[in-house]
Parts: C-alpha cells; sequence; structure tokens
C-alpha cells in the first residue's frame, strides 16, 4: 500500500485501506471457517481418484470410498491456469440507492468484489475489473501479481453510478474481449430487459466461461417497508408515480419475488451461479456462505 500512497491523496488512500482491511478479514475468516482444510477455490475443478500413496495428505483421503472398497482413495484434482477472472460492475444510476442501509447497492458491491478480488490474488489467480453502464467503461486487466490488489481497490474506491444500463450489450462486449476460459463475477441490481439479459449471459457461459451473477438489491426493493402514499420513481428514467403503500405492498413483493425465482431457475438451467442479495444481509457472511456452497460442488 505504500506504493499506492505515493500517488494518490491521503484520504483516498485511507479508504482503500479500509477496503483492503475488509476484504482480508472477510478472507480470513473464510479460510479459518475450513479448519485449514485445503481449498481449491475457482479454477481447480474434480479430475478422478488414484489410490493413496506414502507422502499424500491424509485430509485428502476420500472416506466415501474407502467405506465402498476398504481401499483408501485420494481426490486428485486438476488445476486450470488458464482460468482468469474478472469483477464486472455495474455503474446504473439505480445502484446508487439505499433507503435506510449504510450501503447503496454500489457501495455493497464493491465491498463484495474488493474480498473476491483479495482471494484470487491469494491463489495467485490473475483477476481484472470492468465497468459498466450502457457499454464497458474502466477496465483494469487481470493480472495475478500482488500489486493488482492495490490497483483494482484504488479503482473501486473511484466508482460512481452514471446514467442508464444495458447489461446485455455490455455483456456482449465483455465476451468479445475473453480470449481464454474466464470467470465472470457479475455485479447488478439487473433492473434492465430480462430476456436481453438472459440471452447474453446465456451466450457467455456457452462460450466456455464461468459466470456468478451477484444480484444486489436494497433491502427496501425487496421487503416494501413504506407506509402512507408514496411516491415510486424510477432511478434511471426519472419517471414517478404515487400509491398507497398498503395497496401495493402485496403485489410489489409477490412481483419481487417470482423475479428472483425467475432468474434462479433460468440462471441455473444454464449453469450459471445465481446469488440474490439485499443490502440487509451482512455482506461478509453473504460471501462466505456462498463460497462454501461453491466449495462443496468441487
Amino acid at each position: 500500500m505504500v506504493a499506492v500512497e505515493q500517488y494518490l491523496k491521503p484520504e483516498l488512500a485511507a479508504q482503500i485501506k479500509r477496503l483492503d482491511l475488509r476484504a482480508k478479514m472477510v478472507v480470513s475468516g473464510f479460510l479459518q471457517g475450513l479448519h485449514a482444510s485445503p481449498f481449491h477455490g475457482f479454477s481447480v475443478e474434480f479430475s478422478e481418484h488414484r489410490r493413496y500413496a506414502p507422502g499424500d495428505d491424509p485430509k485428502d483421503i476420500d472416506w466415501v470410498a474407502y467405506a465402498k472398497t476398504d481401499k483408501y482413495y485420494v481426490k486428485k484434482f486438476e488445476s486450470e491456469t488458464n482460468l482468469t477472472g474478472y469483477l464486472a460492475i455495474d455503474l446504473s444510476q439505480s445502484m446508487d440507492y439505499t433507503f435506510r442501509q449504510s450501503l447503496t447497492k454500489l457501495d455493497y458491491s464493491i465491498c463484495l468484489a474488493a474480498a473476491l478480488c483479495y482471494l484470487m490474488i491469494q491463489q495467485q489467480d490473475p483477476v481484472g475489473l470492468v465497468t459498466f453502464d450502457t457499454t464497458l467503461r474502466a477496465s483494469v486487466p487481470p493480472r495475478s501479481r500482488r500489486s493488482q490488489l492495490p490497483t483494482i481497490l484504488s479503482q473501486l474506491t473511484r466508482l460512481k453510478v452514471s446514467g442508464q444500463t444495458d447489461l446485455a450489450a455490455s455483456v456482449t462486449q465483455l465476451s468479445t474481449m475473453l480470449k481464454h476460459r474466464s470467470l465472470v463475477m457479475l455485479f447488478s441490481d439487473l433492473l434492465t430487459d430480462e430476456a436481453s439479459m438472459l440471452s447474453a449471459l446465456r451466450n457467455l457461459r456457452h462460450g466456455g466461461h464461468d459466470v456468478i451473477v451477484f444480484h444486489v438489491l436494497d433491502e427496501a426493493e425487496v421487503s416494501f417497508p413504506f407506509e402512507g402514499m408514496v411516491q415510486l420513481r424510477d432511478p434511471e428514467t426519472g419517471a414517478s408515480e404515487p400509491v398507497r403503500a398498503a395497496d401495493a405492498a402485496d403485489e410489489y413483493r409477490r412481483t419481487i419475488a417470482e423475479f428472483r425465482s425467475r432468474l434462479d431457475k433460468q440462471l441455473n438451467e444454464s449453469r450459471i451461479d445465481y446469488v440474490p442479495l439485499d443490502t440487509s444481509i451482512p455482506y461478509d457472511k453473504a460471501l462466505m456462505e456462498y463460497l462454501l456452497n461453491r466449495r462443496h460442488r468441487f
């Protein structure tokens, strides 16, 4: 971080340090929660069993296979060194919303992205950053060296929302940039055309890339805690409409639940990880739960 401080204003360097510390705490807590068992990460997949040999780590023994065969086997994992991570963050105006939480949707996404960046750098996996609204904006090319962490953190602390979004066009543009099998980690409220978004994400997955969609909504966008007459405004177009909260609440909650359920079904059928979140869930807890669930599939 010393090198970063030489080029940044003190207040920005302080923000980066805080973000760096948050990311480290999330990842350290996650690794400790595994009781020091090997974490094979994003870029390693199960390959096959082989007989246990002297020198192998006993923690790798497959006890299910032993119970069936009365012989010791270890799980062999195959590293895929060409897997490159991209953090893709939505900068549309709607990401700046918060009702009563301390973090906006963009702030929440930045915290998640910082922790995942730290994790990938710890594993020596290349990771880069892209941002988008109606098109791709800032880009940090993927690197695995440790200096990549402060480079990406400095970009994350500078992010500001812009206007509307075209998620489908941005994902399609990103897919043309990917020359090797990659892991795309998308952070968005997904307030965009649903059909074109799903089509673009499926095409990205069919291109051989691993995709994780972190669907970040504000707590109020899920629970609809409003009372009396409220003015509902589209944060990207500015259009607004007065409604009576009591009349709209049930239908609104049902619509959001159906939307998330539909995305979960559609994306999982395409083997895309869908992670529904809202800003009332501590981001470190949400990320740790997701990483543990993902790890169990390897």
